[in-house]
């Protein structure tokens, strides 16, 4: 494994080690003119689009603020620390939970990988990814 995490896609299957976070997650959208105080919110995650700022938060802090949001996740982190340059990894998580009808919104960040899945999905997703281990 290189200091920037590991490349190698059989190394990275056989150590996922998937965790279920607890909170539930949406996928909202601050548009530029609204004057929501994001850091309030406490985002997990933010991407500025053009249609707005999309924001992963916990759903509590989405009702508490009036945002819209559609569905609700769970997300599940992969504990192995995977480099951004590996390859296959996205392909292989996302093409397994396909495989059995379950959504992956797939979040890199430097270390880690964090799968978004449907909230009544989630422990059928972990089942599947921690079986990817074995």
């Amino acid at each position: 494994m290189n200091a920037s995490g590991e490349t190698d896609l059989r190394r990275l299957l056989v150590s996922l080690a998937p965790v279920l976070l607890k909170p539930d997650y949406v996928f909202c959208t601050v548009a530029h003119a609204t004057h929501v105080d994001i850091r309030g919110l406490k985002p997990l995650a933010s991407f500025q689009e053009d249609e707005g700022l999309s924001l992963i938060l916990e759903q509590t802090a989405a009702d508490k603020a009036g945002l819209i949001y559609e569905s609700v996740f769970k997300g599940i982190t992969l504990t192995v620390h995977s480099s951004l340059d590996a390859i296959g990894l996205t392909a292989a998580v996302a093409g397994k939970l396909a495989e059995h009808g379950i959504s992956a919104n797939v979040v890199a960040a430097s270390y880690h990988d964090h799968i978004f899945v449907p909230r009544d999905k989630a422990e059928q997703a972990l089942k599947l990814l921690a079986a990817m281990s074995a």
